[in-house]
């Protein structure tokens, strides 16, 4: 597995794509987070089907991105490259996660199953609300538009009933709102979620303390 390492802060931060393969938005926001301080691993979830995969945002990139994440498994097999990223942290680092799409399911996933993880945030994840079997293990927190043609928002709201303490944000965008290269891209809600998203991520992992700072 391929993964875009950028990064040397004293945090932790894994980025999960959309669909659309490790492309140049998803580079573009592990930079990002990298400029915040955080070192970031973003693996290639397609890789187990078909190295370099890169797509744009056009009909075509969309159905050839659904067949691949058809092709890998939406679910198994990119949590064990999750596991996998984990693992390249080192042990007293504290590790968030983000994901977007795809991504922000397997985030909701992490949430359930990785507990070492410090806290999860998921953009437009549209199979979470087939996904609250089991309680989150870590502070969670959701970003959707109102006007997304690809989930039902009404279905969403039930993940507040079931799970009170998961941070649900709606905004005035549609599908894919946090990327520069869509066409629903919504700057002020893509600006409003990502600081949502930091201070989520600032209240529960703390960048460890060394030297006689760690012993007052």
């Amino acid at each position: 597995m391929r993964v875009y390492e950028v990064g040397d802060g004293p945090r932790g931060l894994i980025v999960l794509q959309e669909i659309f393969g490790l492309n140049s938005h998803i580079r573009a926001v592990c930079d990002g987070f990298a400029r915040d301080g955080f070192r970031v691993v973003s693996p290639a979830l397609f890789d187990r089907v078909e190295r370099g995969v890169e797509l744009g945002y056009g009909p075509e990139d969309l159905k050839r991105g659904s067949e691949l994440a058809a092709r890998v498994g939406y679910f198994e097999a990119p949590m064990l490259d999750v596991r996998a990223c984990l693992e390249l942290f080192p042990a007293d680092m504290p590790v968030s996660l983000v994901g977007y799409c795809w991504g922000g399911t397997l985030a909701w996933l992490s949430a359930q199953q990785l507990p070492r993880l410090k806290a999860c945030v998921g953009y437009y994840g549209g199979r979470i609300t087939s996904l609250l079997d089991k309680p989150p293990l870590v502070p969670v927190m959701l970003h959707f538009g109102k006007y997304d043609k690809h989930i039902d928002i009404e279905g969403t709201r039930v993940i507040r009933q079931v799970y009170p303490q998961v941070q649900v944000f709606e905004y005035e965008a549609g599908h894919g709102f946090n990327c520069d290269q869509r066409a629903d891209y919504e700057a002020a809600s893509a600006a409003l979620a990502r600081r949502r998203t930091l201070e989520l991520i600032e209240a529960h992992a703390a960048p460890p303390h060394h030297g006689r700072d760690a012993q007052a």
